[in-house]
């Protein structure tokens, strides 16, 4: 006997990826849930395909909300981290690490609402065209023409040769290491000549950068800056966080920030630092 329950992570996976926010989300299963049990269950055919055109509508509707109070936001904005526990299913691992990582979530943020749901639904969850349009109310040719377009649009931005798990942890631990010692030299070798980092604070630390730090010297510079701020109790320890190896900065028992890095020819292409204690709330 299927029951919302049944479905409840499955609808969850969809809106997190839709909204880039874990509590935005939840209010979105929430809010399926509640126009769920106010439907006749003799009228839903079939449960998955209800419940999943329920959250993607709602999910669309809230990314124009979203994106309205986003023109406020101090700094730049970045996805909410989760923690990803390590699927055992090498495929289901590698699905994960592309489907969820911060980088692939900032690249989401540049498609147009229905975009979004479209490439998501068809790579991700992959339904067929014929699917998403009874889901979406438009037409086969409008969905296929979106895909294609949001497909083209990620298939320019993102790295062209994804570094394994074992180079990616290997790197950050680098990383790591070269800030806590304060070595500039081994720590600009890791860099990318354009490498960019992001720091979303949302207004709530007052050393946190307001925009994008660019170039190799400069996001180095910035990255041994960043060791005056933590306080002497402070410790960093390396988990998984949306699908990719992070560290997390905890003060006490509270997490101060969490950092992930995106890697191109084995270099850091960009540093993604979460710091807003609303977003840093479920780690």
């Amino acid at each position: 006997m299927e029951t919302f329950e049944t479905y409840r992570q499955y609808l969850f996976a969809i809106a997190y990826r839709m909204l880039g926010s874990a509590m935005d989300a939840e209010d979105m299963v929430q809010e399926t849930y509640i126009r769920f049990s106010a439907t006749p269950p003799e009228s839903i055919h079939s449960p998955k395909a209800f419940l999943t055109t329920i959250i993607v509508r709602l999910c669309m509707d809230q990314l124009q909300l979203a994106r309205r109070k986003r023109e406020q936001y101090v700094g730049p904005w970045l996805p909410e981290p989760i923690l990803t526990p390590e699927a055992a299913d090498p495929e289901q691992r590698v699905e994960t690490q592309e489907s969820i990582s911060l980088a692939f979530l900032i690249l989401l943020e540049e498609l147009q609402p229905f975009e979004r749901a479209v490439f998501l639904l068809r790579e991700v969850f992959e339904y067929e065209f014929a699917e998403m349009a009874a889901m979406l109310n438009k037409s086969e040719a409008a969905c296929r023409r979106s895909f294609s377009r949001a497909k083209q649009h990620l298939r320019e931005h993102r790295p062209r040769f994804p570094a394994s798990q074992q180079t990616h942890r290997q790197l950050l631990n680098r990383y790591n290491q070269a800030v806590q010692t304060g070595e500039m030299h081994p720590l600009m070798s890791l860099l990318a000549e354009d490498v960019t980092l992001w720091a979303d604070a949302g207004g709530k630390i007052k050393t946190a950068a307001l925009r994008p730090i660019r170039g190799r010297d400069r996001v180095a510079r910035f990255s041994l800056g960043t060791r005056r701020f933590r306080p002497a109790n402070h410790r960093i320890e390396m988990a998984e966080v949306n699908g990719q190896p992070a560290l997390i900065v905890y003060i006490g028992d509270q997490v101060f920030s969490v950092l992930t890095i995106e890697i191109e020819a084995e270099l850091i292409r960009s540093i993604h630092i979460v710091a807003n204690p609303e977003k840093l709330a479920r780690l």
